[in-house]
């Protein structure tokens, strides 16, 4: 799959560049540098995503409302990923409630995992999945943890971290 199309949000926690393949999102990363190489076009799409991102570090946003293509990951990385994007601005779950969200109580491991697979992460916010103790017990996204610390406060969670 190849991900021609992105455009570059600045932000608060660094470059964001979002990708799009085939009418949806297909990948977001986060704190990227600026020395990428290659022409994009600026799509309908991308231009909507740049809107909503920086309506989200604005404060105004509470809610991505744009499409994501999740097909990269497993069956089981899918579920996951719609269960995490079902969990609300400034509100948290553990990585054991996802298990047990998705019919698998022993599989918070695996969660984890899964969770860190986001291909979008930011829009399929997986910076508010928490350890059961309520620590922050990782983030692959930015900076890791100092970026996932950033987000939380961003959407006042408070975390035992802080």
């Amino acid at each position: 799959m190849s991900n021609s199309n992105w455009i570059d949000v600045p932000s608060p926690v660094g470059l964001i560049r979002v990708f799009e393949h085939n009418g949806k999102l297909s990948t977001l990363n986060i704190a990227v540098s600026k020395a990428t190489k290659g022409k994009t076009q600026e799509s309908k799409l991308l231009l909507e995503a740049k809107e909503q991102i920086d309506a989200y570090f604005s404060g105004k946003l509470k809610k991505f409302s744009l499409p994501v293509d999740l097909s990269s990951g497993t069956p089981f990385q899918q579920e996951v990923w719609k269960q995490i994007s079902k969990i609300p601005f400034g509100k948290t779950v553990s990585y054991v409630d996802i298990a047990k969200a998705i019919g698998r109580p022993k599989a918070a491991r695996a969660v984890g995992g899964a969770v860190g697979a986001n291909p979008v992460p930011l829009i399929v916010g997986c910076h508010r999945v928490m350890g059961s103790s309520g620590k922050i017990t990782g983030y692959s996204g930015g900076k890791g943890i100092p970026t996932k610390k950033w987000l939380l406060k961003h959407e006042n969670i408070a975390t035992s971290d802080s």
